[in-house]
């Protein structure tokens, strides 16, 4: 027997989905029409929507599916019907742990959901940098006409069109702002782990031993690579320093892609042109981190892949995989447990 959300008793075993999504940030939890929706789109099976994780280890232990930030490596151990892991961020680099990846069970990730919209605030980070938006509002914000300041300060504001673009990472991400720097007449070069699987409309495509060039060449480096043992620090203080003066950084990827030491040294120093970053190793960025108050470096709290659609979308992806999985067939956005993304 099993029971169903509301309580009531069954008199016959059904495949049971575990909902457990809970952050402090209230968009990043799962609505509960989420879950309604489901219920009526697939009656066949139980979906357990829990309002935080205090059910999680005696709900898990029957669940087949299950939709979560993270699990612990033991509800892993102790979840003998688990054979699906869906995590609605992109990265998944805390579910990375031996008992996971050693397993059957399959894990997929959102990173088709959040990669257009993550391009949108890319786009929007570079045009704020090369046009100096957060200079003109703190200008703002002194009544100070501005005009003859904006221009003397380096570096100056400029045409995106005909700038290079350098990016870190050729996923779902990558793919789409490359698309849209395209369309914007800027020249694009990249790095992936695999060049040869294609350039998804770059004009040059490096492996991950070039990524030095990307450093020199890029008047815009974009970082959205998985973390990996290979890409933390990825922006070090090496790499920095092969940056052009006027150079911009931007990470949308994870706050571990950068050495925010070096980075804040760099831009005090105007060693480089300036910064914007979305992600940091720790969230909330403390209130006394130093990076609030490091020149010409924009700080967005990880609203890059905010969108009014966001669950719509999630929805979309997973009812779709969810179908393909009551069929038998090959999911869509699977993780590579091994390579961690």
């Amino acid at each position: 027997m099993t029971r169903s959300p509301d309580g009531p008793i069954r008199n016959h075993p059904m495949r049971k989905l575990l909902i457990c999504v809970r952050h402090p940030f209230d968009q990043w939890n799962a609505p509960t029409w989420f879950s309604e929706r489901l219920r009526k789109e697939f009656p066949q099976i139980e979906t357990v929507h829990l309002p935080d994780y205090k059910r999680v280890d005696e709900e898990i232990v029957d669940a087949e599916i299950v939709v979560a930030w993270s699990i612990r490596p033991e509800q892993i151990a102790a979840a003998k019907k688990l054979r699906w892991i869906h995590s609605p961020a992109a990265a998944v680099h805390q579910l990375i742990f031996p008992e996971l990846v050693n397993s059957d069970i399959i894990l997929t990730n959102a990173r088709e959901v959040h990669g257009p919209v993550v391009a949108e605030h890319v786009i929007a980070l570079i045009f704020a940098l090369a046009k100096k938006i957060p200079d003109s509002v703190r200008l703002q914000e002194k009544h100070v006409w501005g005009q003859q300041i904006l221009w003397d300060e380096l570096p100056r504001v400029r045409e995106v069109a005909g700038a290079t673009l350098g990016m870190v990472g050729l996923g779902s991400i990558g793919r789409a702002v490359a698309k849209s720097a395209k369309a914007l007449g800027m020249r694009v070069i990249a790095v992936r782990e695999h060049p040869e699987k294609g350039s998804e409309g770059a004009d040059c495509v490096l492996g991950p031993a070039q990524m030095e060039e990307v450093f020199c060449q890029a008047d815009y480096i974009v970082l959205a690579a998985p973390v990996t043992d290979s890409t933390k620090a990825v922006a070090n203080a090496e790499r920095l320093a092969l940056m052009k003066p006027d150079a911009c950084l931007i990470n949308v990827g994870r706050g571990p892609l950068v050495d925010e030491a070096a980075l804040a040294a760099a831009l005090r120093e105007k060693k480089i042109g300036g910064a914007a970053l979305d992600v940091f190793p720790k969230e909330p960025l403390p209130a006394d981190s130093p990076l609030w108050d490091v020149p010409n470096l924009l700080i967005t709290p990880h609203t890059a892949a905010l969108t009014d659609k966001l669950w719509e979308r999630h929805y979309s992806q997973f009812s779709d995989n969810l179908r393909r999985y009551l069929a038998g067939q090959p999911l869509l956005a699977v993780v590579d447990k091994r390579k961690g993304y």
